[in-house]
């Protein structure tokens, strides 16, 4: 598809090629998915940005929370989503010519490390967002090691404050465990709750007091709120990669797999033992998505999350290949071995352990997909060596491409693929979004499925460019962002 495509227009949509899976004009969905008849009165059009009111017209809409896969035209009204199904094209509103393109809810991000406040080298609030609708996104979830970290009312306020403000996409604060993340003293659960927050994580790090984790546990029953884990036992994970043949061969110190088993297990006891609700992050073994899978199956309240560098990507890439594995895609050129930008916590792990995660989200161990968008500086990437790099990558505009490389590869439909970023992470943070039921707030995203583009800094909304896929081509990005039916990304 020509990067023309699926650009704003100011004639009828045409949609008259190909089958629809519709009924006639004039119809649209009410909220158990029936079709009505459509109201006679129009918006009048807008400016040439989209500013609440538009017709999306001739794209495949999917929308799991509905039920909803086909050929339809769907028409906002003053940021609401007004009407879906085959709608008659009238000349006082602007349209958006959406054939050959994927027409979906928001996608939701459960897991960005937006480094606000506190780390504008980074990213900012603006950056971050921008990045974010870039690739997607209507909302995502920030983790809260920032400076100062997100532990109580007052800096949660302030976050909310400056997003509404700044934020392109919306943004929904998880607060700490412990203050400061200090893994000391629990947090006031109760008041960051009420501030606004979502659920609490000391992400970045593993609460270790076991104590304490088992109050956060117990404050999630009565809040029913998740306590987001990051699992890793620190004694064992002081290397800088993945520990296997690729890291002896490079000479580098590892992180075995056990350092986040270990973790994993400890906090699924804790889990079972308090009937609290607990989130996995960033699942990286096949072992230790077997660990959620056996605790699930005993009825533990347990919901994960697998990242799509995890998928696509091992501990190869470390020692240079940039193959994308479990897809279809050509790969790129070897690159230098120990390249910082392949360093990530946890570590990319071995091919067989992506393997091993794929076959989880096909059973049903996986509730979402997140991106553990972490930018690092320059410096703490590329002018350091691979032991002292930052551990992070930047996740937030690759989602698409990599997640759909994995259904085109046949592991995954695309309406699961588009249900585990919309409506499956809007159950897990509470938030009533991921749906194009009718009255929703309009956060809608437009999908070229076949566009494709080279990975340069200047092609990124993020302020830092840190990702191995850089030089690479991507296939398949975002063309068209919604937020209450208004324009937040364009490409």
């Amino acid at each position: 598809m020509s990067p023309e495509r699926c650009v704003p227009l100011r004639v009828p949509c045409q949609s008259g090629s190909g089958k629809r899976s519709i009924p006639a004009l004039g119809s649209v969905l009410d909220f158990g998915g029936r079709f009505l008849s459509a109201p006679a009165d129009m918006p009048e059009r807008g400016a040439g940005v989209i500013d609440g009111t538009v017709l999306i017209c001739g794209g495949h809409v999917i929308d799991p929370a509905n039920g909803v896969d086909g050929q339809f035209d769907i028409l906002i009204r003053n940021g609401i989503i007004d009407q879906v199904g085959a709608i008659e094209p009238k000349d006082d509103v602007p349209e958006f010519d959406a054939a050959g393109c994927l027409v979906t809810p928001g996608w939701i991000d459960v897991h960005v490390h937006l480094r606000d406040p506190g780390f504008p080298d980074k990213e900012t609030m603006e950056t971050g967002t921008a990045a974010a609708a870039a690739g997607g996104f209507t909302a995502i979830a920030c983790m809260p090691n920032t400076r100062p970290a997100l532990d109580s009312p007052e800096v949660i306020a302030d976050l909310l404050d400056r997003a509404a403000n700044a934020g392109k996409v919306r943004v929904v604060p998880i607060a700490t465990i412990t203050r400061g993340r200090s893994g000391v003293e629990p947090a006031d659960f109760d008041a960051v709750i009420a501030a606004g927050a979502i659920g609490w994580s000391d992400d970045g790090d593993t609460t270790a007091d076991s104590a304490i984790m088992r109050r956060a546990l117990e404050a999630s029953v009565r809040l029913d709120r998740p306590v987001i884990v990051h699992c890793e036992d620190k004694a064992l994970a002081s290397g800088a990669m993945h520990e296997g043949e690729v890291s002896r061969r490079l000479g580098l110190p590892g992180i075995p797999a056990a350092a986040e088993e270990i973790i994993i297990s400890r906090d699924l006891m804790l889990a079972e033992l308090t009937g609290g609700w607990l989130h996995v992050c960033h699942v990286s073994t096949g072992r230790g998505a077997e660990l959620i899978a056996g605790a699930k199956r005993r009825g533990v309240n347990v919901t994960a999350e697998v990242m799509p560098h995890h998928l696509t990507m091992s501990d190869e890439w470390v020692g240079g290949s940039r193959t994308l594995h479990n897809t279809r895609r050509l790969a790129g050129p070897d690159a230098s071995p120990a390249d910082p930008n392949t360093k990530v916590n946890p570590p990319l792990r071995s091919v067989a352990d992506t393997r091993a995660l794929i076959e989880r989200i096909q059973d049903g161990t996986f509730d979402c997909f997140g991106t553990d968008h972490a930018p690092h500086a320059e410096p703490e990437k590329s002018g350091s060596t691979f032991e002292e790099a930052a551990m992070g990558l930047s996740g937030l505009e690759f989602a698409f491409p990599l997640t759909l490389a994995l259904a085109e590869a046949g592991h995954l439909s695309l309406y699961d693929l588009i249900r585990l970023w919309t409506v499956e992470p809007a159950r897990i943070l509470r938030e009533e979004r991921g749906t194009l039921m009718l009255g929703a707030p309009a956060d809608i995203t437009v999908f070229d499925p076949e566009r494709e583009w080279v990975v340069t800094p200047e092609e990124l909304r993020t302020r830092s460019a840190n990702t191995p896929l850089l030089g690479m081509t991507m296939k398949g990005r975002a063309v068209l962002t919604l937020v209450d039916g208004k324009e937040c990304h364009r490409a």
